[in-house]
């Protein structure tokens, strides 16, 4: 009997083990689990002046964000970071603002802000606006009472007497230069001083040893967190602070032209403590208002320094555990990685952060701004989807640049007649290509109508890429593939929990190809897997993957042969990549659910109580018969 009920038990297990069906990588986690809304959320950068036109003047504005706001709630974006919208005479279109509460009258009104805001929200897209803290216009009254030398506004900025110099007249007080190339230092014959400016010389730098700017800034971040927005950008935030004694910085040696920004080391203008104790100052009014203001979302700031890892680091966290920026950014896609870059090159940059970002913070990954050339002319056209893949299912926050998910290129091709940017201006027209960030911010294509739909004006603020015809949302929207679909699909596919919460894994798997895997315990496993090369390659998987498993396409891009839901095996050179191309995978396992688990436990249980029962059933019987036959031998 006993050996009957183990074959019974072990006959039934089987049918209790059996697999539930395979959960699918998109399940859905039932509750926003501890990710707070800005910790795995696409950031969709719009530069204003080239989204969308709605007047008709060949310049976008607020009007024309709200009108396409649709467009980005149906790809999937839930939050959106605007360059400067802010009162500017434009020298620098928007970063030298002339008033930090009003909106530059050619985007628009405050009642137009307004406006965007709510439909925003209304479609559960949250604002992030640009904050320009290191300097202002010199046509804010600040300046221009501070050069009056007004006592309230005589500190505001960063003044400095001349070096005199005999007959040969007066001279800059050191050797810093302006980032946009020559002297950071202006001389202002009103006030009879030197003015400091890192960039233009329309655009003065603040001093904030000053107490009343810092209060002055403050103010400004209450008024706009008051409107609505939910964070901030802040710009250029390492250039914040100066050394006080003006010391001369050290020559570089790189360049012999004096005036050149690559002439000296910048260890007395940028990357000061200071910046650091400022940026933890930011923190703590953003968290206050969040505290007292609980009927909106956590306010965060994301941060721009181009700055070493290691001072980046600080800026999440210091030494003693006190925090900053929400999200520093990370430019090393970049930076330090490129055309030419293998995969080792990639793997690295993406370990390095991660391996100094400290503990319970987020990641965050740029792939594009308004400051550089494009995806697709930094990488190929090629590279689009390969390089989105990488963006977005990467661990944390991604960054995109408005045009980035059609692959829209730099159009280098303006003319010295159309380029406005101020480095290029400066750099004359034999150099001007060379430094120009105009080709980058050229109008958003959005169909192959005038001006890519960008505007109806004779001539736009900058010229359209002449692609557009080919190359717009429209004619990707309608296509069976696209760059755009390929986006679409990856941002969709950021809502699963794996990518939400699952470790990560990065290797090279050769010069070529390298794979990441995100792994979360019963869900399936997704792996992306990138060739950087200009070559096919045939990628072997079997390795990488834990064991012989399902292979099922995710994500493949437009010019992929993979369709999605095309299955294979993870064996040896399986799965063949085009160049500079990618792929999504998901590896699909059976899992035991928890109510499953639960009541094969429980009967397992109940079985050692049975076979235990009956073998003391046994023992006693056994006991008793030797017994009874002990008597009835004594008796005869």
């Amino acid at each position: 009997m006993l050996l009957k009920l183990r074959f019974v038990l072990l006959c039934s297990l089987p049918l209790l083990l059996r697999p539930q069906p395979v959960m699918s990588s998109l399940v859905m986690s039932r509750a926003e689990d501890f990710i707070d809304w800005w910790q795995h959320t696409v950031f969709y950068q719009i530069y204003p002046r080239s989204f969308m036109d709605s007047n008709g003047d060949g310049i976008g504005d607020l009007k024309g964000i709200t009108l396409k706001l649709p467009y980005l709630a149906e790809t999937g974006i839930k939050a959106t970071w605007l360059s400067p919208i802010f009162a500017s005479p434009m020298v620098d279109f928007g970063y030298d603002i002339s008033d930090y509460r009003s909106i530059q009258p050619e985007y628009g009104t405050m009642a137009d802000f307004e406006e965007l805001v709510a439909t925003a929200y209304g479609l559960g897209i949250k604002i992030i606006l640009d904050f320009v803290p290191n300097h202002t216009s010199d046509q804010h009254e600040w300046f221009k009472k501070s050069a009056q030398n007004d006592p309230v506004y005589r500190d505001f900025y960063v003044w400095a007497d001349a070096i005199l110099d005999g007959d040969n007249g007066p001279h800059p007080p050191n050797n810093w230069q302006s980032v946009f190339y020559g002297s950071a230092w202006t001389w202002h014959p009103e006030r009879k001083q030197y003015y400091l400016h890192q960039f233009t010389k329309e655009q003065p730098d603040l001093n904030f040893r000053n107490p009343e700017v810092v209060k002055a800034m403050d103010e400004v971040l209450t008024y706009w967190l008051d409107k609505g927005v939910a964070g901030f950008r802040i710009d250029a935030v390492n250039h914040l602070f100066e050394n006080v004694n003006l010391d001369n910085e050290p020559v570089s040696g790189k360049t012999e032209d004096p005036l050149s920004y690559s002439y000296t080391e910048h260890i007395y203008t940028k990357d000061l403590p200071e910046v650091l104790e400022m940026v933890q100052h930011w923190r703590r009014l953003l968290d206050e208002y969040s505290a007292t203001h609980t009927n909106g979302p956590t306010r965060i700031m994301m941060t721009e320094a181009y700055a070493p890892l290691q001072k980046l680091m600080d800026y999440y966290e210091d030494e003693s555990g006190v925090h900053g920026s929400h999200l520093p950014f990370n430019f090393h896609f970049i930076t330090d990685v490129g055309a030419t870059s293998d995969a080792r090159d990639f793997v690295y940059n993406v370990e390095k952060w991660l391996i100094y970002m400290p503990r319970g913070h987020a990641a965050n990954w740029v792939m594009g701004n308004h400051d550089n050339p494009r995806v697709a002319s930094r990488f190929g056209p090629a590279s689009v989807d390969a390089m989105n893949m990488l963006l977005l299912t990467l661990p944390g926050v991604a960054v995109t640049y408005n045009g980035e998910e059609l692959g829209m290129l730099d159009y280098r091709e303006i003319s010295w007649e159309d380029t406005v940017d101020p480095p290029a201006r400066n750099a004359g027209e034999e150099n001007y290509k060379d430094v120009s960030r105009d080709p980058e911010r050229t109008p958003f294509q959005w169909n192959n109508e005038t001006n890519a739909g960008f505007s109806s004006a004779e001539h736009t603020w900058l010229p359209v890429h002449p692609n557009y015809l080919e190359l717009n949302l429209a004619k990707q929207q309608e296509a069976t593939k696209s760059h755009y679909k390929v986006y679409k699909a990856l941002v969709e596919l950021r809502k699963s929990v794996v990518l939400r919460r699952g470790r990560f894994t990065i290797e090279p798997l050769s010069r070529a190809v390298f794979a990441f895997k995100r792994t979360l315990k019963e869900y399936n496993t997704l792996i992306t897997i990138i060739n950087v090369s200009a070559e096919p390659q045939l990628v072997d998987l079997s390795e990488f993957v834990d064991r012989p498993q399902k292979l099922v396409v995710e994500v493949a891009g437009a010019d992929s042969s993979y369709e999605p839901g095309t299955s294979f095996l993870a064996t040896n050179d399986s799965l063949k990549l085009p160049p500079r191309s990618g792929i999504v995978l998901a590896a699909h396992q059976q899992f035991m659910g928890e109510q499953r688990r639960a009541l094969v436990k429980q009967l397992i249980k109940s079985a050692n109580v049975v076979l235990v029962g009956l073998l003391m059933y046994k023992l006693w019987r056994h006991k008793w018969t030797k017994v009874n036959f002990n008597q009835h031998h004594l008796m005869y």
